[in-house]
Order: structure tokens, then sequence, then C-alpha cells
């Protein structure tokens, strides 16, 4: 048994693999197969940035019983050798003819009996991280084993966060407040948007984040057009309305929200549109609860910001968080999943001041049994100045 590990004690891996064991049993699943950044990382502890580079293929096998089986290029051996697995199968890849086909399906035909069923993740929020050809050679390969849609195998384990996964997420929002508050120190009239955006980044650094994977937010007069943009070389000007929004990254584990500023006194619609995203937060802080269904969480925000005169935006109002900036559930009208104590999660209502104009809010919370809460340090409620 090994005592080495990343991240987590080997104890906090052995517990999510018996967790994944205990739904595959209830699923009649022989074995997982995992290829995500995400999906192995939460398995193993094998935290790289190496993942940017498209060029090879990686997997983790989770049997029916017993701990994981690494097969990964050669590449990736040390690194694994360091965390809790002890299983480490290799090839040297990328391997234009047979990269990694044949070791992954040997390996999956001595674990699964024939006839066996092998689980894979294949539904909304899910991808396989190799060629697909590749994947329909080894589906060739182990026949008569088959596969089948593990996608609610990972989702119900990973959505739910361990007490140790909630304090990563707890200290990279601590990482984010920071930076925010240095914002005026950076962020004023006159200042090129993608400068300040470029200042953030660093500050995000200085504050102690590993890397900063998404950065994105707005400017313009009176609100923004939208909060997914790259930024500009346009100056701050006096009356516009400034948003930055992260999802930075401590030990493998995300934050994801956002803050707003005001260059200069705001009008007063965008006070309006502050009170009722404010008002809207608080509601939800207030009421929601385990047992609540993810288009519930929708529906109060958007209540709240109407019950203020105020016109809610459209489109997904938070979501899940965690190893991934987003993560299961989305909080729209259509997503039934059934929120637990446990899950991490962000509110994100927005409103829409005029056409082309909005003001969105997010913080990050923890749902507990009693109810919210929060991870991020809670917005003031007045938008502060720059």
């Amino acid at each position: 048994m090994s005592d080495r590990s990343l991240i987590f004690p080997t104890s906090e891996y052995r517990a999510r693999v018996e967790r994944l064991q205990a739904r595959m049993a209830a699923a009649g699943q022989d074995a997982l197969l995992l290829t995500s950044p995400a999906d192995v990382f939460y398995v193993t502890g094998f935290l790289t940035r190496f993942w940017e580079s498209p060029a090879r293929p990686w997997f983790i096998v989770v049997p029916a019983q017993g701990d994981p089986i690494a097969v990964i290029p050669a590449i990736g051996a040390d690194l694994m050798r360091r965390t809790w697995i002890n299983d480490i199968r290799t090839w040297a890849a990328p391997d234009p003819v047979d990269d990694g086909v044949s070791l992954l399906a040997d390996t999956l035909c001595d674990l699964v009996s024939e006839g066996g069923v092998i689980a894979t993740p294949m539904g909304l929020e899910t991808s396989a991280r190799l060629p697909l050809g590749d994947f329909m050679r080894i589906a060739d390969r182990i026949a008569s084993r088959r596969f089948v849609d593990g996608t609610d195998t990972i989702q119900r384990v990973r959505e739910v966060k361990s007490e140790a996964e909630i304090a990563k997420i707890r200290t990279i929002c601590g990482v984010a407040d920071r930076a925010f508050a240095r914002v005026p120190d950076f962020a004023g009239v006159g200042r090129p948007l993608d400068e300040v955006f470029r200042d953030f980044q660093k500050v995000l650094l200085d504050e102690g984040a590993d890397w900063v994977s998404y950065t994105a937010g707005g400017a313009g007069q009176g609100g923004y057009g939208d909060v997914i943009s790259p930024a500009g070389p346009e100056p701050l000007r006096a009356g516009d309305i400034l948003m930055l929004d992260t999802g930075a990254v401590k030990d493998g584990y995300f934050c994801d929200f956002d803050r707003n500023y005001a260059v200069g006194a705001p009008s007063d619609d965008v006070k309006r549109a502050q009170a009722a995203l404010t008002h809207s937060i608080d509601v939800a802080l207030d009421i929601l609860r385990p047992g609540m269904l993810a288009r519930d969480v929708h529906r109060i925000l958007t209540d709240a910001i109407v019950a203020k005169g105020a016109v809610a935006g459209g489109g997904r109002l938070g979501h899940g968080l965690g190893i991934t900036l987003t993560e299961w559930p989305s909080f729209t009208p259509l997503d039934t999943t059934e929120l637990r104590a446990g899950m991490v999660l962000t509110l994100e209502p927005g409103v829409e001041i005029a056409p082309n104009r909005i003001l969105v809010h997010e913080e990050n919370i923890v749902l507990r049994e009693e109810g919210p809460v929060l991870l991020s340090t809670r917005a003031p409620e007045f938008l502060p100045e720059v």
C-alpha cells in the first residue's frame, strides 16, 4: 500500500475510488476508463500543465475492486510515481501507429472478463481525450466487452466535495479576494483595458495563484455588452463600469467569481441594477437548501431580480465549481440536478440595464445542510469606485 501522494493524503484518493467503485457496482460496471485531465487528476493527484499539449492520450482505469491503473506515455512516469498509484504502464509516445491502443486494450482485457462492461464518460460536460479512431480500435480489440456511458458514475461522485477539497477552493477564493481588493491600484480613467487585465493576472500570481487559466470581463458606459471577451486597448473612461472575472488555480482547484467597479460615480440605473443583484444574492443565500433542484436556483435568482423592478439576464445563472472552471450542474430552467450538501457552486445573476448593456455578479459558495456558506468574500453592497 503506497503512502506517496500529491496534493492530498493517500486516504483522500482511496475514499474517492471507493465511492466510484460503489457506484460502478450499483450500475453493473466492471471498470471505469478515465481520459480527461480533470478526471485523471481527481483519481490520482497527477497535476501538470503538460495537458496543454494535445499530442498524447492518457488513461486511468478504475477496476471494480482494487487500486487504479495508469496507462500513460512514458514521459509522465516519473510524476505519476510520485502519486499514490503503483501500477503504472507506459508506452513510448507519441506513436503514430499504436498510441497506447494495444497497451490499454490489453489492460482492459486483463481486468474485465468477456462480456463485461466498461464505463467511460460520454455525456454533457465530458470528452474523450484520445482520437475517435483509436477509441473505435480499442472497442474492437476488447470485444465482447463493451463500453457504456459512465457520466453519472463520475459526476455524482465528483460533484460533492470533501472537506479537503472545500479548503482548497476556499484558499484560491482568498487569493482572488486579495487580488480584487488591489484593482483600484491599477485601474482608473485612462488605463487601457488590456493593461488592466494583464495587471490583474500579475496580482493574482503575486497573491499566490499557481496559474490563471481564465481572465475575462468587460468595460463600457453604464454597463458592458458581454462577460467573455478578451480585452482591447481602449482606455477606461469616466462613466464606465469595469468587470473582472477570474478562474485562478491553486493546487489544481479553481475559484470563479467576478467583481464590478465604477469608473467615477455610477449612474442611477447602474445603482438600481447593483441593488437588484445584491438582493438576489441575499435571497439565494437565505433560502437555498439541499434537495432543491438546479432549476430552482435559476428561478430564485430571477424572481428576486424581477421583484426589484429589474430585467433579469437570461442563460445560465451559476454552476458547479471545483477542478474545472465550470462543473455541473447548470442553473438554467432545464437542469433538474438535485443539489446536495457538499456541492461547491457559483451564484451568477445578471441584469439587463438596456440593450447590449448588462451587469453581472458572481459569488462562490459551498452548500451545507443548513444552507449556503460563502467561500468568496461577499462583494460590497455599493459599487466601489476607481
